[in-house]
């Protein structure tokens, strides 16, 4: 099969494509050849990640010509229509067999095309709520895979097929890691209650602030220890102050910049974790059975309450908005961690929404997207 990707710019679209491609890459092995060929834009993360991969990447423009002023909204309308050609060269080349998108403007340019040429086209929603691009695709789509079911009221419900959150192969593998292994590793103490917080590659400021102002009371006062992933932006400034921490405090508060191979590790050695609440939130905590304090982004429109929202709804975790962050985290810390019987609650309320078989499930739905497109 020869599938042609278009990802979102955020690891909340990339990962789900990367754990899909390798689960392909596997049933691959016994029913037959995989090309793969990715198409994205420079901008954040993707093109690394991709490339880490060891996946070949090219880059085409994009942009919102929706929702933006009108000088943005022209000079985008240009770049997909300088995405359109480019896109058009790239299926003319590769021949594709199937389509994947995962959202993001790039996504449309491609669609288009596909749609035009009569290649079949796989929508795959990360998010709960979809946004404008991923509504506009998804009417062009042969089949539109989503995370969960809340998602089918926003879709084309005769094409939706409920597959799960794709997550990466070496964080299912992470999750059978036993929790005093994986605080080891970290040179953290094996049967002490153990909190992560993060906020992606380059990191979320709020989150960090919060717990470095409350970090003195949550060391001094509770048995527990933490993993903090500050991200790239804040890190000299993180770095500098961890140093300046008091030794007693230093041994139970381990901090990176940021986690590529180790970030399954980290989610293994925490009981409680506190992050923004992304795509991934939906998929990577349940696999470890995570119970979360959520803090969405704030300019992310409503995506990530949204996420948020059902996730607590379904009791396995908790959200506080951004600008309550300072006030209510230490003492939503203190509440949780307290509670033993609502910890565990929360935990197997986690584990129970875990889909570790669906990155599986929509490389199946790909490959037989593929096959009944080559029938006469």
């Amino acid at each position: 099969m020869r599938l042609l990707i278009a990802a979102g710019g955020t690891g909340g679209g990339v990962y789900p494509a990367l754990a899909t491609v390798s689960a392909l890459q596997e049933m691959s092995q016994s029913e037959g050849h995989l090309t793969v060929q990715w198409v994205g834009t420079q901008q954040g993360m993707e093109a690394d990640l991709v490339q880490r991969a060891e996946l070949p990447f090219v880059a085409i423009p994009g942009g919102a010509v929706v929702g933006v002023g009108p000088v943005r909204a022209v000079r985008n309308l240009f770049r997909l229509l300088g995405g359109l050609r480019q896109g058009l060269k790239i299926v003319r080349a590769f021949r594709p067999d199937v389509l994947l998108v995962t959202g993001g403007y790039t996504a449309v340019a491609l669609a288009i095309v596909a749609s035009v040429r009569g290649i079949p086209l796989a929508v795959y929603l990360p998010d709960i709520e979809p946004g404008r691009a991923v509504r506009f695709v998804a009417r062009l789509a042969t089949k539109v895979l989503v995370t969960a079911e809340d998602s089918r009221r926003y879709l084309p419900a005769s094409r939706v097929v409920v597959t799960g959150y794709p997550v990466r192969p070496e964080l299912v593998q992470a999750a059978h890691v036993p929790v005093a292994e994986a605080r080891v590793h970290f040179g953290l103490a094996a049967h002490m209650r153990t909190v992560l917080v993060f906020g992606g590659s380059r990191g979320a400021r709020s989150l960090n602030n919060a717990l470095l102002a409350g970090l003195p009371e949550l060391l001094a006062d509770l048995e527990l220890q933490i993993i903090h992933v500050s991200g790239t932006l804040d890190w000299p400034d993180v770095e500098r102050w961890a140093k300046e921490l008091p030794g007693g405090i230093q041994e139970r508060y381990r901090v990176y910049p940021y986690l590529h191979e180790e970030m399954g590790l980290a989610m293994a050695a925490a009981d409680v974790a506190v992050s923004r609440a992304g795509a991934a939130s939906l998929g990577e905590l349940p696999i470890f059975g995570l119970v979360a304090i959520l803090v969405p982004y704030p300019h992310a429109w409503r995506y990530q309450k949204v996420n948020a929202d059902a996730l607590q709804t379904q009791g396995a975790a908790l959200r506080i908005n951004d600008e309550d962050l300072q006030a209510e985290l230490v003492p939503a810390l203190r509440a949780l961690l307290a509670d033993e019987e609502r910890l565990v609650a929360m935990q197997e309320s986690s584990r129970a929404l875990a889909t570790p078989q669906a990155a599986v499930c929509i490389a199946e739905e790909l490959l037989q997207m593929a096959e009944e497109a080559s029938r006469p």
